[in-house]
């Protein structure tokens, strides 16, 4: 029997640097992240600094051409000044673009 972990869609590794601006808070920090894996609803993304559940921040992605907010779902601290990021998109993303194979 398998064990549900609260997603519906399946998750694909894939590393993408991005951007998230933290809204709500003045003035609005920018913060670097690097995608670990995502789905057309959400992403972990890893970065540097804490993101407090529940709160709203600006995601982008521009060699996605992503522009989108998304919710802070989960914030777990990986090592020093490293933090593993659970992010649900308020809008779906149907297909992030997949590396090319050789």
């Amino acid at each position: 029997m398998q064990v549900p972990t609260g997603r519906f869609e399946r998750r694909v590794a894939k590393t993408e640097a991005l951007e998230l601006l933290h809204l709500g808070e003045s003035p609005t920090p920018r913060v670097e992240a690097i995608t670990e894996n995502v789905s057309p609803r959400g992403a972990r993304v890893i970065t540097d600094s804490v993101c407090a559940p529940g709160a709203f921040v600006w995601l982008g992605a521009p060699k996605e051409h992503l522009s989108l907010p998304a919710r802070v779902v989960y914030c777990q601290r990986l090592g020093e000044n490293k933090f593993a990021v659970g992010l649900q998109l308020n809008v779906r993303v149907e297909k992030w673009k997949m590396p090319r194979r050789p």
